[in-house]
């Protein structure tokens, strides 16, 4: 594993048949997609419904991907897991195929932890991985969670494994606190991950690495033209431009919203499938946010193209 190279990552949606299970000729040419998009996949996130799938779903989905000819070192996978043993399963599954990292929640399931807990927990991981190609980007998102990341537990780590810890995604929903990461671990062996493109430019600003952001899976190329252009003097414009956008999505469930999005641009009316306890967005939000989506001239341009057959 290397250092990202990418700004803007997408936790990327996941396609599924009538039968619930993973399509992997849609995943896959999904990816692709969003890779012709200058996106990197951080495949198995929270907007992948990564937490209703198996490890095996993973590791398959996983190795389809490569197999499909998608370069490894723009692939980021969720291996956070509340187990021990299938957080080091998925993570050995990246290590081995060559991933540029992997995106790891703590364990959520128990409230109230200590910083001793999840210290103990990250550590039991990185050991059995055993590999010092291993690089994991720490998944802060307490909203979901309940089980933040402190400054003190990251610093202690980083100590811990130099190299291993990588770099953090923060999905709190408060600048204050990227800022804060930002200020105190951003550099070239620390990078640091906005969980929103709403924070990409000033995240960018302050030293950060960019953005892994839900919504790069439907808007990937203008969030990619913001991360390249973001010191030029239309950056603020831009910024402005992409909140527009993620307003549109945020008036509803944001995964049935993108997967409805996804369906309406690529002509699949089965991408709007998701599994249980989701559900599908209600046909008339559906027709609300394609109307609103389509008068700000939004496409998805070439998405699907690949999906059928």
């Amino acid at each position: 594993m290397s250092q990202l190279s990418d700004d803007v990552w997408s936790p990327v949606i996941t396609p599924f048949g009538a039968d619930l299970a993973p399509d992997t000729q849609r995943f896959v040419a999904h990816c692709q997609w969003l890779a012709s998009n200058g996106v990197g996949l951080a495949v198995f996130g929270t907007n992948s419904e990564a937490n209703s799938m198996t490890v095996a779903e993973k590791q398959e989905l996983l190795k389809a991907l490569v197999h499909g000819g998608v370069d490894p070192s723009r692939i980021m996978p969720g291996t956070g897991s509340c187990t021990i043993d299938d957080c080091v399963a998925v993570t050995c599954e990246a290590v081995d195929a060559g991933c540029a990292g992997v995106l790891m929640l703590p364990p959520f399931y128990y409230k109230g932890v200590s910083d001793e807990g999840l210290f103990r927990f990250y550590s039991e991981v990185i050991n059995r991985v055993a590999n010092s190609r291993l690089r994991i980007y720490l998944y802060h998102i307490p909203p979901v969670t309940h089980v933040p990341l402190s400054f003190e537990l990251i610093e202690r780590l980083r100590d811990a494994f130099p190299g291993i810890i990588a770099g953090i995604k923060d999905s709190g929903g408060d600048w204050a606190h990227t800022k804060g990461l930002t200020e105190r671990f951003a550099g070239q062996d620390f990078a640091v991950y906005a969980g929103s493109e709403r924070f990409l430019l000033d995240t960018l600003r302050a030293g950060g690495a960019g953005c892994i952001s839900a919504t790069a899976n439907v808007n990937p190329s203008a969030i990619v033209e913001l991360a390249r252009h973001w010191q030029e003097d239309d950056s603020d414009e831009r910024q402005q431009s992409l909140n527009a956008i993620r307003d549109l999505f945020e008036k509803y469930p944001l995964i049935p919203g993108m997967k409805a999005a996804t369906a309406y641009f690529s002509d699949n009316d089965d991408w709007r499938r998701v599994r249980p306890p989701l559900v599908e967005l209600e046909e008339q939000h559906v027709s609300e946010l394609v109307s609103s989506l389509k008068a700000t001239g939004f496409q998805m341009e070439g998405v699907g193209e690949a999906s059928h057959g």
